[in-house]
């Protein structure tokens, strides 16, 4: 947060003014530029003696983007620290908001010049102000300057934010729609930022619920972008998208019902479903932009998981090979490939050409697999649970006994 510190006996505010006057009627002449400095400076006394600080950010505003063409950046950065200063002088949080808006939105009006020292002003902007809903405005006004002018990399670190931020900001589920749709579309255009991206989508579809069918369409196309996310991806295997009410829509929907056929081969089909896919909507993947070559890849993976879950005991190669259709010198590769994405854990006997799996990661972990997690640790919990007992139990037998062998002694 940038702080003013007076150095001269002209209040900082009236500075600004005659200095931002002074060079944006500099081309006029001096018969012509002092009459209206004066001016603007007798204004700005007036709004601080009676207090009307929205007029006086107004007025302090109103050379900006001439200013922002003239002035260096370190000059700039000053004009507006004290500019943003302003928000803290009134005793009303929302008239404080209406100027944060105001000094915001004309912030972002020129957004391709000097993207990076307008989100910094930003930033200090937000800094200053107390109401959440108010720094939640401006943080959103941010994130357009973002979209707009490419200075992602200035606003990324504050992602990993977020959560903190929404319990500051205490927002309604509108509000939220739009901070996690925005920032997902920031980090689309953020080269390695993919689950990142992903994973603001997914946060934005969770807003959505069955009971809300009048906002549900709004939703259609992110779970589009969602589903062919998952698809493409080569390193995700895991997700909870079959059971959102954003992505189930898709499935009586004749527009994007192949879409959701397709994540639901990618979660609970075989090699064999996606190939009878591919063959019947080819052109629909091209469409998506997904190649053929990486989706047989991902489900082979896929498919050698959902071996390992069904089948018990040893899994003969040829069953790989033929599940897969690969050649039998391609097994082990497909299997320490699985081993390396932390797909499988399994031991491979290469004399008598088995796998044998011990555990394997769930393709879909929704409603289901949390209850059965819970089961499994409600389990745990009764075993240490009488593990303790035991204990217990057995240190009062082995006290009872030392006391009876001291007194037996005496």
């Amino acid at each position: 947060m940038t702080t003013v510190v007076p150095t001269s006996e002209e209040d900082p505010t009236l500075s600004v003014v005659r200095f931002t006057a002074q060079r944006a009627w500099a081309d006029a002449g001096p018969e012509v530029a002092e009459p209206q400095v004066n001016r603007l400076c007798v204004e700005t006394h007036e709004c601080i003696i009676e207090g009307r600080w929205l007029d006086l950010a107004s007025l302090m505003l109103t050379s900006t983007d001439l200013i922002f063409s003239k002035a260096s950046e370190k000059d700039l950065e000053c004009i507006f620290a004290i500019i943003c200063n302003i928000v803290k002088k009134p005793e009303s949080l929302d008239q404080a908001h209406e100027m944060s808006e105001l000094i915001s939105t004309k912030l972002c009006q020129q957004p391709s010049d000097k993207p990076a020292l307008r989100l910094k002003i930003l930033f200090n902007l937000y800094n200053l102000l107390e109401n959440p809903y108010s720094r939640f405005s401006v943080y959103m006004k941010a994130l357009n300057l973002v979209i707009n002018d490419k200075v992602a990399e200035h606003i990324l670190p504050s992602f990993k934010k977020i959560d903190s931020f929404l319990k500051e900001w205490n927002l309604g589920v509108k509000d939220q729609r739009v901070l996690f749709l925005k920032i997902s579309n920031i980090l689309k255009q953020t080269e390695g930022s993919a689950k990142e991206c992903f994973k603001f989508l997914i946060k934005y579809l969770e807003t959505f619920s069955s009971e809300d069918a009048n906002s549900m369409n709004e939703a259609k196309e992110e779970a589009l972008r969602t589903i062919i996310a998952f698809v493409k991806a080569p390193d995700m295997f895991q997700c909870g998208l079959l059971d959102m009410p954003a992505i189930v829509q898709l499935e009586k929907d004749a527009k994007y019902a192949l879409a959701y056929q397709l994540l639901k081969i990618f979660l609970t089909g075989r090699l064999d479903d996606y190939l009878n896919f591919q063959e019947a909507n080819s052109e629909l993947l091209e469409t998506y932009g997904l190649l053929h070559e990486d989706c047989v890849e991902k489900m082979r993976l896929l498919t050698l998981v959902d071996i390992g879950m069904t089948e018990t005991g040893q899994i003969p190669y040829s069953m790989i090979k033929d599940t897969l259709k690969i050649d039998d010198i391609e097994v082990e590769s497909w299997v320490v490939k699985a081993i390396s994405a932390k797909l499988l854990v399994c031991k491979i006997d290469q004399m008598n050409q088995v796998i044998i799996v011990s555990r394997c990661t769930e393709h879909i972990f929704g409603p289901n697999q949390w209850q059965l997690l819970r089961a499994k640790l409600a389990t745990w919990r009764g075993n240490i649970s009488g593990v303790i007992s035991t204990i217990h139990a057995n240190k009062i037998i082995e006290d009872s006994a030392q006391t009876m062998q001291g007194l037996a002694i005496r």
